[in-house]
C-alpha cells in the first residue's frame, strides 16, 4: 500500500488502516471533482441529476472516511478543534 517507502509487512495493523482510509479519502474526493466537471459539462438535464446523485454519495464516503480517520488518529482530530 505505501508503495516505495515501506515494506507493508513491517507496519502496524492501525498504520496500514490509517493508510487505507486516507488512500479512500482522496480516491473519494477525486472522484467528487469528476463528478462535478461531468455535471457542469453535459447539457442533459436526465444525466446531470444521476450525476449529481452520484456526487452526493462519494461527499457521503468522504464524511464517513473522515469520521473514521478522526477517531482513530487523535492528532489529526485534534486539528480540526485547534488550527491556526
Amino acid at each position: 500500500m505505501c508503495e516505495e517507502h515501506h515494506v507493508d509487512e513491517i507496519l502496524s495493523e492501525e498504520t496500514r488502516n490509517l493508510e487505507m482510509a486516507r488512500q479512500s479519502l482522496i480516491e473519494e474526493f477525486q472522484a467528487i471533482n469528476w463528478y462535478q466537471e461531468r455535471i457542469e459539462y453535459t447539457n442533459d438535464e436526465e444525466l446531470k441529476h444521476i450525476l449529481s446523485h452520484n456526487r452526493d454519495e462519494e461527499k457521503e464516503h468522504a464524511a464517513m472516511l473522515m469520521e473514521y480517520i478522526r477517531k482513530h488518529d487523535k492528532v489529526q482530530d485534534d486539528k480540526f478543534l485547534h488550527h491556526d
